[in-house]
């Protein structure tokens, strides 16, 4: 009896081999390949199956299969002259695959970056990197194997980085931003943009003039750079650029929007940023500069904002509550006067009357109250901990020194106590132009720049960066810019994640078989579920 095995190898393939079973022993009959990929594993599997089945006679075939005479309308010369002696059998080699790639993948993605308008930089070497780069990330020298799966000829490897000098010094990226922006204009947006930072480590000992060692969000002492996103309200990216590693967060905004004006000559649009961005300097900054914003407040300034609030009605909120109100430009105790807890009513922000002042919603949510509600409490059994010497740490929230004892701070814990379930949004938009719900809204579309953040350092491994010079660095972010571009237009257009997607495409494989000394590419069978992705990735989502 004889059966189909697959054997792991020590290079990692899986072998198929034909065995059967004598006196009760098992024999190797035939090898019929290896495997690096479930696609060749399944081909192989059925070229096994198909000798078994052909094994009418219990002998296995060889792979000598006899060609087949040709039908002829009179009998061949040596037939004639010769009529009794015997003709020779004529032998071929069986079929066998020669190789198997994802074309069908690389055909998708080089589509949509056609469609997005980056074939404008004519650099086809660039193209093999970016889409290399949403398959998956890697380096410059394993670049060779990622395109070979994919089907494509890989440029040398001194060829890919003049390509990267290249795309430096050549304004790769102005020319993708200008794309990305028409892209943005087209399908959506642009009137309001997001904006947040992140920062991205090194494998390295020593810092130099970039990259420099500071407040890391991953908490890693490695020198680090400091790389801030300009995006659409849906995420997609319209503007990228780099800072030294120990710049704080809110010097950088303000540069990249100067940048991205400059870019593009746009005035008017609005800018939406969490409250690390709000600092005095930035927010007159965008002011003075003609554009609009909106940015988280900090819960502190809760007191001052509210005071009439808290005069009149106490601390007493509804679930979904907004109350409207003014800020001072600046936290003085004479800036604090510009809300006057003796009227009941609170004050519309006017820019031509309050001069000082900039516009605050403050909104309440029983569930974000819960929420701080439960985080306050693990603080204050923290620092009851602390102070009863049950857990050795340092100075925690609510904990005060006194005559060199600890001691609860009990009124920090209950002005705490006090604002919890409020968020604060501090903007420059007049409530004619923008509701306050609409003001919330828009800061809640944040999520789309952080998502993108998370996408570009998990699924495009943007992080850790080998780069050493400035000018690499460089090239290495419009190459992910440009990738981040790519895998959002996926999500957009298909409604599947970036590797839900590849999942689905990568096994649809093509395969180059040698019949008879004939060689023929044969493309995938596209199943009916889907058709429907590939469709999608041809069709541009609707304008919002």
């Amino acid at each position: 009896m004889a059966w189909v095995r697959r054997v792991r190898t020590a290079s990692g393939a899986t072998a198929v081999q034909i065995a059967e079973s004598v006196a009760g022993r098992r024999r190797i009959v035939r090898h019929v390949g290896s495997a690096r990929d479930e696609g060749e594993l399944g081909l192989l599997i059925a070229e096994a199956n198909r000798l078994l089945a052909r094994d009418a006679q219990h002998e296995l075939d060889l792979g000598l299969t006899p060609v087949a005479p040709k039908a002829v309308m009179a009998p061949a010369p040596a037939q004639e002259l010769f009529p009794g002696q015997p003709q020779e059998r004529r032998w071929v080699r069986r079929a066998h695959v020669l190789k198997t790639s994802s074309g069908l993948l690389y055909e998708a993605l080089a589509g949509v970056y056609t469609g997005l308008g980056f074939d404008a930089v004519g650099d086809e070497v660039f193209r093999d990197l970016v889409i290399a780069r949403v398959v998956e990330p890697t380096s410059l020298l394993d670049l060779d194997r990622v395109l070979a799966e994919l089907g494509r000829s890989s440029a040398s490897l001194s060829t890919r980085k003049r390509t990267l000098r290249r795309a430096c010094a050549g304004g790769y990226r102005d020319t993708l931003a200008a794309a990305c922006l028409t892209h943005a204009a087209t399908h959506g947006d642009v009137t309001l943009v997001l904006y947040d930072v992140t920062t991205l480590y090194f494998e390295a000992e020593h810092e130099d003039e970039l990259r420099k060692v500071g407040y890391s969000k991953e908490r890693r002492v490695d020198p680090q750079i400091v790389v801030g996103l300009l995006v659409d309200r849906r995420g997609f990216p319209l503007e990228v650029g780099c800072f030294e590693g120990n710049k704080a967060e809110t010097a950088t905004i303000v540069p990249i929007i100067r940048q991205f004006q400059e870019r593009h000559g746009i005035e008017g649009m609005v800018i939406v940023a969490d409250a690390g961005m709000l600092s005095a300097s930035n927010l007159k900054a965008l002011d003075e500069a003609g554009l609009r914003f909106i940015v988280g407040s900090r819960v502190t300034k809760a007191p001052a904002d509210l005071a009439s609030h808290f005069r009149w009605h106490g601390d007493a909120f509804t679930d979904g509550q907004v109350i409207d109100t003014i800020t001072p430009r600046v936290a003085t105790k004479k800036a604090a006067a510009v809300n006057d807890d003796h009227k009941r009513a609170e004050p519309v922000w006017d820019p031509a009357m309050h001069e000082r002042s900039w516009r605050a919603v403050w909104a309440y949510s029983s569930k974000r109250a819960a929420r701080d509600g439960k985080t306050l409490t693990l603080q204050e059994n923290r620092a009851k901990a602390v102070i009863a010497g049950e857990q050795a740490a340092r100075t925690p929230r609510f904990v005060t020194m006194k005559s060199g004892s600890r001691s609860l701070d009990e009124a920090s814990l209950a002005r705490a106590r006090r604002l919890v379930g409020l968020k604060g949004y501090v903007t420059n938009i007049p409530a004619s132009l923008m509701p306050p719900a609409e003001v919330i809204t828009s800061y809640h579309d944040l999520w789309h720049v952080e998502q993108s953040f998370r996408m570009s350092k998990t699924d495009l491994a943007a992080r850790p960066i080998f780069a050493r010079t400035r000018e690499a660095i460089d090239a290495h972010l419009t190459v992910v810019f440009a990738a981040l571009a790519l895998s959002r237009t996926i999500q957009d257009r298909t409604g599947l994640s970036l590797r839900r997607f590849l999942r689905t495409l990568k096994p649809l494989r093509s395969a180059t078989i040698e019949i008879n000394g004939v060689i023929n590419t044969y493309p995938p069978s596209i199943e009916p579920e889907i058709q429907p992705i590939l469709t999608a990735l041809q069709q541009p989502p609707p304008r919002h």
